[in-house]
């Protein structure tokens, strides 16, 4: 299929998605606790957006000429990896499909997803409306189950081309096996994180607390992202540690359909259990809790808003990725020191820096092994904007052409040159 016939169907694909933006953000709110109000305002609009960004992309596909120095012509191909097999997080069920489903179907690859355990529901409805749209049959397939078997079988599987996953560490490595041990298949990890979010003296103190608290505190904690690693330096540390206090006190925790709550429940039993034991670890480590802490209510996974301070850099909760609403506050003086702090991480997935600095800006910037750094700003995702990790956080990236670039492989072509009068 030419790129302007797979565009077209992208294109409606989105349309699709556009007319049913209500019960898919109710999907994603009854399988993952995810606010409703914000899944119909951005989720699913986000991933009708990069759909689109990436159908203008599909017909724009080229190689390059090869200027050889021999009588040779030479010129590349970008042809579609294959069969691609997405196993998506349940944290962002339509951000995490679309994050890797858009581009390779635009690059013009067959994919395989398998969604999380605890959210299928709006994969499926994705695919159903896939094939409304014109999609072949068997281009798109959703195939839900079980990590230790669908999951591991579609990366084990020898037809499956190329490898895309997206959740823990140690999930990741299991997956690597697993290609490595099958048809040594390609990899592309989006895996854990445990950002920092670093705030100078000169920053405005209610926007820097404003950002703490969305960093740390959006989607109950549970995004990769999540800048949970606060460092605040001296100057300003007593007054942001009680600012960030009284905000995170004020934070509305319930029923994610009703429009006024800001934080739903945790996902499932197992995370809401695993977060109150990092509390627990956090108290038992010699940190103090000056917020939060506890489940709220007698029914259902909801837990506080909580800050954590005295935090030292080697704690548990400073180290491990917790995915939960916890925040946990340190100072710092300078810069230098700084720096140190926020790369003692085996994580590198983001960063965020709030000073009206430039100089300290591009220090920062430069010097945080991260693949993305939010200056004064937070979540700053763009269909433009790859997005991707370093060290322990993965490979690969998503979003932007370096997207679509991991669901190509170029194939060089050579011919011999007879009676050209130029080379």
């Amino acid at each position: 299929m030419s790129g302007y016939e797979r565009g077209r169907i992208l294109h409606k694909f989105a349309d699709l998605i556009e007319e049913h933006v209500e019960e898919l953000a109710m999907l994603d709110t009854v399988d993952a606790g995810k606010l409703f109000a914000v899944g119909r305002a951005h989720d699913i609009p986000g991933a009708a957006h990069l759909l689109r960004y990436y159908a203008g992309a599909a017909d724009k596909i080229h190689g390059e000429t090869l200027k050889m120095a021999q009588r040779m012509h030479g010129y590349t191909l970008k042809e579609p990896v294959g069969v691609v097999g997405h196993i998506v997080p349940w944290n962002y069920p339509t951000t995490m499909f679309f994050f890797k489903v858009s581009p390779a179907l635009a690059a013009g690859c067959a994919v395989v997803v398998k969604p999380a355990e605890q959210t299928p529901l709006s994969a499926l409805f994705y695919a159903h409306l896939a094939k409304k749209a014109g999609l072949p049959d068997g281009v798109l397939n959703v195939v839900p189950g079980f990590g230790p078997t669908a999951g591991a079988a579609v990366a084990a599987h020898m037809d499956v081309d190329k490898l895309s996953f997206t959740g823990s560490t140690e999930v990741g490595r299991l997956v690597m096996k697993a290609a490595a041990e099958s048809n040594l298949k390609p990899v592309s990890l989006e895996l854990g994180g445990k950002s920092p979010f670093i705030v100078f003296d000169d920053a405005d103190i209610d926007m820097a607390v404003n950002l703490a608290n969305f960093a740390a505190y959006t989607n109950k904690g549970e995004i990769c992202v999540a800048g949970t690693r606060i460092y605040v330096q001296e100057g300003i540390y007593d007054a942001f540690v009680k600012k960030a206090a009284e905000v995170a006190r004020k934070s509305v925790v319930g029923d994610p359909f009703n429009p006024r709550v800001n934080q739903g429940p945790q996902v499932d039993k197992d995370q809401y259990e695993k977060v109150l034991k990092y509390i627990d670890i956090g108290k038992r480590e010699g940190a103090t809790l000056v917020t939060g802490g506890k489940a709220c209510g007698d029914k259902g996974y909801y837990i506080e808003p909580t800050i954590f301070t005295d935090v030292k850099d080697d704690m548990a909760i400073a180290q491990d990725e917790i995915f939960g609403p916890v925040m946990a506050l340190m100072k710092f003086k300078t810069v230098e020191e700084v720096i140190q702090k926020a790369n003692n991480t085996r994580y590198g997935l983001a960063a965020g820096i709030v000073t009206k600095n430039i100089d300290i800006a591009n220090t920062m910037s430069r010097s945080i092994r991260a693949g993305s750094i939010w200056i004064n700003c937070y979540f700053a995702f763009d269909p433009d904007a790859p997005f991707g990790g370093y060290k322990m956080s993965g490979f690969g990236k998503d979003m932007g052409m370096d997207g679509l670039e991991k669901y190509l492989q170029t194939k060089t072509v050579v011919t011999p040159l007879y009676n050209t009068p130029w080379l």
